[in-house]
Parts: C-alpha cells; sequence; structure tokens
C-alpha cells in the first residue's frame, strides 16, 4: 500500500484503463490527476489532436467550460466575506437591470403573458441557480422563451467565446425578457453564472478576469487559468472535438487558434474559462483544505462549508433537473454538485464538484480526502458524463487500499 492509501498494482489499472481510450481513438490525449494523503498521482496519455503530432503533457491547456462555475462561486463568496455583498440581498443595487422582473404565466407560453415577480432576485438565488431563469434541454420552436434567448445570443448553450457582447450590453438584452419562473422556485442550470460574473464585476469595480486572476489564480498559482490562450502558449492548447452522432467520427469544433486564442468581449463565469490538471488541482485542493492551500487563503473554512452544503429544499429539487432522477441522491450548494446519496462505488456522501460539457470532469470527497481531475478535448454528447470520466473515477476509487 502507497503513502496515499493505494494500493500499488491497482494504480497501474488507472493508467491502463484511461490508455485504452486513447488507443482505440476515443479521445484524442487527455490529462488526469488524483491526490490522496499528500500523494498526488497525473498521468498524460495521447496527443493534443487527432492528427499526433503533439503529445500532451501536464501543462497542456484545455477548455474546462463548466467547471468555471465553482470559480465564479469562490469569486463571489469572497466578496461575501468581504461584506461587499450580502447572500440574501437583492442584487437589484447591482444589476438595476433584473429590478422589477416579469414572469412567464407558464413556460411554452407567449412572452407578453406574465405576471410580476413576487420577489427580487438574490445572491443566493444565483449561486444555488433559483433565480427562475436556465438552459432549456429542448428543440427550437418547442418554447417561445428559448427562442427568444437565442435570437439575443447571450451564449447559453455550449461554449462560444465570440458569440455574446459585452457584459453592460449581455446584461441590458438579458433584461428584455421575462423569467421563466417565480425566483426561488426551483433549480435551473447555467445562467446564475453568467450573472454572478457581471456582479461580481460592478461589487469589485474589477473585470471579471482581473478580480479573479488578482483574488484566486495568482495567490494559488493557478498561471495557464484564464478566459483565453495567449499566442505563446497556443502550442499547449489541446484542439476541441465532439463525436458526430451517426458516425462517432471525432469532428473538429475549435482549433487553438479558434475562439479562446483572444480575450472575449463577455468573460462567462459560467463556461468560459480554459485551464491545466496543475491549476485546476490547485483551486480543488484549496478547497479540499478548508479555503487554505499552503499560506494562502482563500477564503474561510465555513464559507466552504456552506458552499458545499446542499442548497435546495425537497420541493424544489421535485420540480428541478439536469437529467431524471438527477436530485435522487445529489443536491446543489453554490456552483457545485453535492452527493446527498451514495449508489456508486465512487463519491461518498458529501463529495461535491463538478463536469464541464468540453470534455472535463473534477470533484473532491472529504470523506476520502480525495480529489479527482480529468481533461480531455472531447466533448460530452448529453448532461449524463461520458464513459471515459465515468471509469476514471471508478479506476481511482478501486485503488483504494485501506
Amino acid at each position: 500500500m502507497s503513502g496515499g492509501g493505494f494500493s500499488k498494482a491497482r494504480l497501474e489499472r488507472v493508467h491502463d484503463v484511461m490508455a485504452g481510450y486513447v488507443s482505440r481513438s476515443e479521445v484524442p490525449g487527455l490529462v488526469t490527476v488524483f491526490a490522496r494523503r499528500g500523494e498526488v498521482h497525473v498521468d498524460a496519455i495521447g496527443t493534443l489532436a487527432v492528427d499526433g503530432r503533439t503529445p500532451v503533457a501536464a501543462d497542456s491547456i484545455f477548455r474546462i467550460s463548466s467547471m468555471t462555475k465553482p470559480i465564479t462561486a469562490v469569486a463571489a463568496l469572497i466578496l461575501v466575506e468581504e461584506c461587499a455583498l450580502r447572500l440574501d440581498d437583492p442584487i437589484d443595487e447591482w444589476l438595476p437591470e433584473l429590478a422589477n422582473r416579469r414572469v412567464l404565466r407558464r413556460i411554452d407560453g407567449p412572452l407578453d403573458e406574465t405576471v410580476p415577480a413576487e420577489r427580487p432576485i438574490t445572491l443566493r438565488d444565483l449561486l444555488t441557480f433559483r433565480l427562475g431563469f436556465g438552459l432549456v434541454f429542448a428543440e427550437p420552436g418547442t418554447y417561445p422563451i428559448w427562442d427568444a434567448l437565442a435570437d439575443v445570443m447571450l451564449g447559453q448553450g455550449p461554449p462560444s467565446p465570440a458569440t455574446p457582447p459585452g457584459p453592460d450590453e449581455w446584461i441590458r438584452r438579458f433584461g428584455t425578457l421575462p423569467l421563466m419562473h417565480q425566483p426561488g422556485e426551483r433549480w435551473m442550470y447555467n445562467t446564475g453564472s453568467d450573472l454572478l460574473g457581471v456582479l461580481i464585476a460592478r461589487a469589485s469595480g474589477q473585470p471579471l478576469e482581473t478580480f479573479l486572476r488578482e483574488r484566486i489564480f495568482d495567490p494559488l498559482g493557478m498561471r495557464d487559468t484564464g478566459f483565453h490562450v495567449p499566442a505563446r502558449d497556443l502550442g499547449r492548447f489541446a484542439s476541441g472535438y465532439a463525436p458526430n452522432l451517426e458516425t462517432g467520427a471525432l469532428e473538429q469544433t475549435d482549433a487553438p487558434d479558434g475562439e479562446w486564442s483572444r480575450p472575449p468581449a463577455f468573460p462567462s463565469g459560467a463556461g468560459g474559462l480554459v485551464s491545466t490538471v496543475t491549476d485546476y488541482c490547485a483551486f480543488a485542493q484549496m478547497l479540499l483544505g478548508g479555503g487554505a492551500l499552503g499560506s494562502e487563503r482563500i477564503l474561510a473554512r465555513p464559507s466552504v462549508e456552506a458552499m458545499t452544503a446542499d442548497q435546495l429544499t425537497p420541493a424544489q429539487k421535485a420540480v428541478s433537473g439536469l437529467t431524471p432522477g438527477f436530485f435522487d441522491a445529489n443536491g446543489w450548494g453554490f456552483g457545485v454538485s453535492v452527493v446527498t446519496q451514495r449508489t456508486t462505488m465512487t463519491e461518498s456522501v458529501g463529495s461535491y464538484g463538478w463536469g464541464g460539457g468540453l470534455g472535463t470532469a473534477w470533484f473532491n470527497d472529504p470523506r476520502e480526502d480525495l480529489l479527482p481531475v480529468a481533461l480531455t478535448q472531447r466533448a460530452w454528447t448529453s448532461p449524463n458524463p461520458p464513459q471515459v470520466l465515468g471509469d476514471f473515477a471508478t479506476s481511482v476509487y478501486q485503488a483504494i487500499d485501506d
């Protein structure tokens, strides 16, 4: 048994399972890290692109998409700790575009059939995705509000940095739309984190990217995390791919010199960041350490405990969900999902984290003192994690030997 409580023989299985996905050409490459009790294992397999010319390394850069959300939540909590923001205060002072909201009578109804919001939107609503607005997984034409959201080009589908306008115009356009549900009624995915990004910038008096850099990235040594990849680092940036739903063949969706090669007009707090496995491991270790990494404290321990506690009521879970049954064994904290019932061989109750739809996943398991992170360049094809990420979690847990 290793110092981290791993079986030395079974550790090889983690590599073998992941290498199989590369050898079968299911992913061009991947990089993983898992750490327990001070023992850290990093593995880089395959190449940055299908052409196979540049190998993946520990410092390879990937689009982490929705793994941006926990970072944005931490930024908001920093401002709460400083009393610049308060969890249950209305956000109208900073986002007047969201004052006096109207709410659709029914989500599939006309946009002009609305009622007044029963109360203002709060910071807690944004952090817990209970503001009354979010992604709707439906075909175009199903819901007028979803078509209207697409028309104003706010980037509420797969991350596309070149699409949305700057923050002030973004929030102005969003303010022209009614809410889908009453604030606090139910959980709806994604949009709350983008609104958080605008709120953080206005409350801090700094662009979101500057605040994140000064308050989180620099203190934690996250040198390669940001909203774009500088020209000098494009050689370390993985191409993005998605499988053809008919043939299964990987098709390029973004090149290294594509959408993330320049600063975006709108830095998306929901899905705009790129990062490396070592950078994100530092962020995860900070949370697992109760808000501190070494001598650098980002949050107080009680703030991390609140962030990683289930904040949803049974009534909210009953009418919400990313996939059918998602909230049977999970809850939602501030920017992270939280395991509330152990139904698999992997995450313990109390584990928390999130994945990214462009091919990534992370969670912390405090009970096991364990954090796994996996980055690939193959996009998910549904809200359920792809097999490669599920097998990574299974492989890590089967190596525990204590």
